[in-house]
């Protein structure tokens, strides 16, 4: 009792942030499917893929919000299964399998298409050896979110809402009269927690009871949305000051064990590629990845995931062919 009242006591000196992170890891499965250990010796994929059973009473939707997943992201990774009565017993793929998008492996990312989050818990005086990773929304075609380097400007609960004038006229032309202030509460649309950017007007931040469902689509008006829950596990982790970066990575690329992977997702509507043009951005980023390297690419791996894109690492390269030793003999032929 006195070894685990001193070392509870140790995690209390480290701070409000660690303690939360270990309170997280110390949780039930589905509450940690968002941690991951930052892999090591040139690695850059993170989690595996899992699969559950429907329910009678699920959709796709419910089955996603359990284990923090987007919509988008699991309607994406299950092309066959109808979104709204997967069936009872139905097998359903979780995308639990990601590549870490290529920037700074610190403070806050952000890959826009990919409408997921990505945060690497700061230690003192070294490297980050976890990722916490969450879907998020972010801005539609005519809101879009920002791209490039900012940081954690202020943190509020429970935030009090003043609709911007544009936003106000938007839904008035719809019939949907705001008002000037939506105190806080559970149907304020920034929910319990919200942390300012340092560009001005964007958030991250949670949702109202009224749309806790729809996360991971372009739905908001240029900021960063999430579920109620994720962002009330991460709200106490970050800290004013941290640096985000929000990029824009429709194609990610990956190592794992000398296999070379891809993640593919939908550029930005904004963004569209032909199958061309994608490819060359790809084989673009792949002589990047692969500069120093011989590697065998699987050319029909590579072009499925180009043309139907699941969000879910595929292997595009193949193991080297070993080099047979040459045939000793003994004595002669």
């Amino acid at each position: 009792m006195l070894l685990k009242t001193i070392e509870l006591a140790r995690i209390k000196r480290r701070g409000a942030a660690w303690l939360a992170i270990a309170l997280m890891l110390a949780a039930p499965l589905n509450s940690t499917a968002e941690v991951f250990a930052l892999p090591t010796g040139g690695s850059d994929l993170i989690g595996e893929i899992r699969y559950t059973k429907a329910k009678h009473e699920d959709t796709l939707i419910d089955i996603a919000r359990e284990f923090s997943v987007g919509q988008d992201e699991i309607v994406m990774a299950n092309p066959t299964v109808d979104r709204w009565l997967p069936g009872d017993g139905k097998d359903v793929l979780i995308p639990r399998q990601f590549i870490l998008p290529d920037a700074p492996r610190s403070g806050v990312v952000i890959n826009i298409p990919e409408m997921r989050l990505y945060y690497y818990p700061a230690q003192r005086k070294a490297k980050a050896t976890q990722v916490v990773s969450y879907p998020v929304s972010i801005g539609r075609m005519d809101w879009r979110t920002p791209l490039g380097a900012t940081k954690i400007a202020q943190k509020v609960k429970d935030p009090v809402w003043v609709p911007p004038e544009t936003i106000k006229q938007e839904h008035a032309r719809d019939g949907d009269i705001l008002p000037d202030v939506v105190p806080a509460g559970p149907l304020n649309p920034l929910g319990r927690f919200a942390m300012r950017l340092g560009v001005p007007g964007y958030l991250i931040h949670g949702t109202g009871t009224d749309k806790a469902y729809g996360i991971g689509m372009r739905v908001t008006h240029g900021c960063i949305r999430m579920y109620p829950e994720d962002i009330e596990r991460l709200f106490p982790l970050v800290n004013v000051g941290t640096p985000v970066h929000l990029v824009n990575q429709p194609v990610k690329l990956g190592w794992s064990a000398g296999i070379l992977y891809m993640e593919v997702h939908q550029p930005l509507d904004e963004d569209r590629m032909t199958y061309e043009q994608l490819l060359d951005s790809a084989m673009d980023l792949i002589e990047k990845k692969t500069k120093g390297r011989e590697i065998i690419l699987d050319g029909a791996a590579l072009k499925q995931a180009l043309q139907q894109p699941t969000g879910i690492p595929v292997a595009i390269s193949k193991p080297s062919e070993p080099i047979p030793e040459p045939i000793q003999t003994l004595g002669g032929t």
